[in-house]
């Protein structure tokens, strides 16, 4: 004996429909339901932080502004800029501070602080070539400093990253 049940096209095409959105429903919730855990302790990481923990939000503002300009040696504006330029510009907007333009001579015009000591704002002088100071970084907080690199152009960088603890001459405050 055989049965025969003679359903609409429509029922038939409407169940198919309900399946394949059931499926899909199951599909995009189990993509939903995954993990991702984010590592905290990254270079990048710790770098967004020490933004995050800027005291000053006229800081932050400048900084993420000038984020990516490439370096240019004696460059002064967004087409490129170097290192004691950025520094320059950035004491004098952000606390009001007339520095000279050359590394060397903004080495001089500090007041020496231990590298422990060191507060937003403060300064972080290099020598990568010699005994004379030949770059310049601004102090942030948690070891990070800002900086016109030549081959990365304006970025937040580690301190403590042994490369730059080699050729760490100075530190210090604007007198």
């Amino acid at each position: 004996m055989e049965i025969t049940i003679n359903l609409p096209p429509y029922t038939l095409s409407l169940k198919k429909n309900i399946f394949y959105l059931i499926a899909l429903m199951l599909f995009l919730s189990s993509c939903g339901s995954r993990k991702y855990t984010v590592r905290s302790d990254t270079k990048a990481s710790k770098a967004a932080d020490a933004m995050a923990n800027l005291k000053s939000k006229q800081l932050y503002r400048f900084i993420t502004d000038w984020t990516g300009v490439r370096y240019r040696f004696g460059g002064l504006d967004k087409s490129g800029i170097d290192c004691s330029g950025f520094a320059f510009l950035l004491e004098k907007e952000i606390y009001g501070v007339t520095l000279p333009r050359i590394s060397r001579d903004q080495a001089n015009a500090i007041r020496r602080k231990d590298v422990d000591n060191l507060k937003e704002g403060d300064l972080v002088f290099f020598s990568f070539g010699g005994n004379d100071v030949d770059h310049v970084g601004v102090y942030l907080n948690n070891g990070f400093f800002v900086h016109a690199s030549t081959t990365r152009g304006v970025i937040v960088d580690d301190l403590t990253l042994p490369a730059y603890q080699k050729v760490l001459v100075k530190s210090g405050s604007v007198n």
